[in-house]
């Protein structure tokens, strides 16, 4: 017996558009990692993408916004992967040390230099730098958690506000990277997750418990 013939369906015209804007997302990424902000131009991404300068200006307000999609997109991807690490670990320290090295296994020397060159940019647009915060916050939520699980694991209370002590936990591995791009071959990514770590434990030491 003759199996049936299965009709392909056709995409819808939503469906079209959301294809075109992860592709021009996709292909934004890889020269934005690959030549940084400045000197990717719209037009490289349309060419990159296989798509018309047209179909960036139809998804995308500028270049900024379409690296803002690009951030957006990497962010979101982080907070899922730290959310999934913690659902696995055996406790909150396990799932916060694997949320560190995570972190420094992450690295991308082009994507983390194209973004200190984006943050640059923006600090001087207040629209921008509302919206590249915004992002930067939305990326805290995991840690934040993580760090109040850990001091109540450890019986302990932690000294800061938790999201002021994330932030500052952020801005620590950004600037280790930072100097680790700028002095490359002398920071080990290990020993910057140590650092890392070592800062995490820290804010709840075990010691309290003890008290």
């Amino acid at each position: 017996m003759t199996a049936p013939l299965r009709t392909r369906k056709t995409p819808t015209r939503e469906e079209r558009r959301a294809r075109t804007r992860e592709d021009l997302i996709d292909a934004a990424e890889r020269l934005f990692k690959r030549d940084g902000f400045h000197a990717t131009s719209v037009d490289s991404v349309a060419e990159e993408a296989g798509y018309t300068k047209g179909a960036v200006y139809s998804n995308f307000e500028s270049k900024e916004d379409l690296f803002f999609a690009v951030f957006e997109r990497r962010a979101r991807t982080r907070v899922a992967q730290l959310e999934r690490l913690a659902a696995k670990a055996p406790s909150a320290a396990a799932a916060l040390r694997a949320g560190v090295d995570s972190a420094g296994a992450r690295s991308e020397d082009g994507w983390m230099a194209a973004l200190f060159e984006f943050w640059a940019h923006v600090l001087r647009h207040k629209e921008h730098r509302r919206r590249f915060a915004e992002i930067r916050r939305s990326a805290l939520a995991p840690f934040i958690r993580g760090l109040e699980e850990l001091a109540s694991e450890r019986g302990s209370e932690l000294p800061l506000d938790p999201e002021l002590l994330a932030t500052a936990h952020l801005a620590l591995g950004n600037g280790m990277q930072l100097e680790r791009l700028t002095r490359p071959g002398e920071l080990d990514p290990e020993a910057i997750q140590q650092v890392m770590w070592l800062f995490a434990s820290a804010a709840a030491p075990e010691e309290a418990k003890r008290r």
